[in-house]
């Protein structure tokens, strides 16, 4: 029987296959500390490289207490007994684990502590002068689990194994991630990283750079408020869309190596908020009609992919519900369908066309005179088509013929008539 559910050894590699593996746990936390002390400088260029501060501006053993703290609070907030608990995908052994919905209700509370603290002196500045050693202890923390996490795969069941991470190579398992669903009793490591500590941290980060504007000019600017609402938007939506997290394939698929840890621990709070980062010692004027259409072109990027994420679970939870039975599919040889009709129809990714549309919406805020800003539109551009790349490649693998026609009928993958 255990014979029967082994997953096979990978055998197509990515990210650059074991050179990748060396090379991307070096390369991305230097490029965390590129882009933060480039925040920092003048000019906030990106050439010439920043000044590298001293070692004791780097690591302060309280910023790592401190995430931990802040990492203990939202474990604390996962285990409440509140919301509903929802089942994955079928796993190899046709089994489903189950999942405690409540991110949203960890928010609120994180949000009500803050509220509570911050009138009692509670020092939110902080985060900002102190930005440099908390992302180091945010890379120090991922790389330690990271390892922990290999070493607890190398005794989990054949079942248990990531697809994508079962090459046998430890540097390459160890990157991507060699147990696909690790757990410590019910909690779930994966999944309480991908939408917890790091999603909430941004918030929080966001928040920090808020106030700090505050304290040096007296109150927030326009495009800092906008910067923060634009996110906040965002994360309010995932978390209260948790469950939909549950298909994706960051749990589906992935391991849960040294790529997602890094990922949801340190690279989401430390560079996605480097809009807010960036306006603190760089502040822009923005006119109320740039206010407007810069707004406007965030809610229309949230509208197409919200509608577009919500058809998609819909149709996988419930396909007779009335809201998409009527839309047109492709029955596949597995016997799943293929929607081309609805957004789905319109291009393949149309939920990476409105996250593009958000990014380009939370960095234009920060004017048009600096490169820095538009690091997350740049960098989030090359992961989506990556990512769509590896979708197709795996939907190509699993439904063939019909992926093909499915391709000829919704020809643009993201962009319409243009990619």
């Amino acid at each position: 029987m255990a014979e029967k559910h082994k997953v096979p050894r990978t055998t197509e590699l990515e990210f650059g296959g074991t050179l990748g593996a060396l090379c991307l746990p070096i390369l991305l936390p230097l490029t965390v500390l590129y882009l933060l002390l480039s925040c920092r400088t003048p000019d906030a260029s990106l050439l010439p490289p920043p000044p590298l501060p001293p070692p004791a501006q780097l690591w302060l053993p309280e910023t790592l207490l401190l995430l931990l703290g802040w990492g203990a609070l939202q474990g604390g907030l996962y285990l409440l007994p509140i919301g509903k608990v929802a089942e994955g995908m079928v796993l190899r052994d046709g089994t489903r684990l189950k999942y405690p919905i409540n991110g949203f209700s960890a928010l609120l509370i994180t949000g009500g502590l803050l509220a509570v603290a911050l009138p009692c002196g509670l020092p939110l500045g902080y985060v900002y002068d102190h930005m440099l050693p908390l992302a180091v202890s945010a890379g120090v923390i991922s790389l330690s689990l990271s390892l922990l996490l290999y070493l607890k795969s190398l005794c989990a069941p054949a079942s248990a194994i990531a697809p994508g991470g079962n090459t046998g190579n430890p540097l390459y398992d160890f990157f991507m991630g060699h147990e696909l669903n690790p757990r410590i009793g019910s909690f779930d490591l994966k999944y309480f990283c991908e939408l917890r500590p790091g999603l909430i941290g941004w918030v929080l980060i966001n928040l920090a750079m808020l106030m700090k504007e505050a304290e040096l000019r007296g109150s927030p600017s326009l495009a800092m408020i906008l910067v923060n609402a634009f996110q906040l938007l965002y994360v309010v939506d995932a978390l209260w869309n948790e469950e939909a997290v549950l298909t994706t394939m960051d749990i589906v698929q992935d391991g849960f190596g040294f790529m997602l840890v890094f990922g949801d621990l340190a690279w989401v709070p430390f560079t996605y908020s480097l809009q807010a980062h960036f306006l603190v010692t760089h502040p822009q004027e923005l006119s109320a009609l740039g206010a407007i259409a810069i707004a406007a072109l965030n809610a229309l990027g949230y509208y197409i992919f919200r509608r577009a994420n919500s058809e998609k679970n819909l149709f996988r939870r419930d396909p007779s519900d009335p809201r998409v039975s009527g839309l047109e599919t492709i029955t596949t040889a597995t016997g799943k369908r293929l929607l081309v009709s609805g957004w789905w129809g319109f291009v393949r990714h149309p939920n990476y066309l409105g996250d593009l549309m958000m990014a380009l919406a939370w960095s234009l805020p920060c004017g048009l005179s600096h490169l820095l800003p538009y690091f997350y539109v740049l960098y989030f551009a090359a992961l989506l088509v990556h990512r769509e790349a590896r979708d197709e490649h795996q939907c190509l693998r699993k439904y063939g013929l019909s992926w093909e026609r499915y391709c000829e009928r919704v020809p643009y993958r993201i962009i319409p008539y243009l990619y």
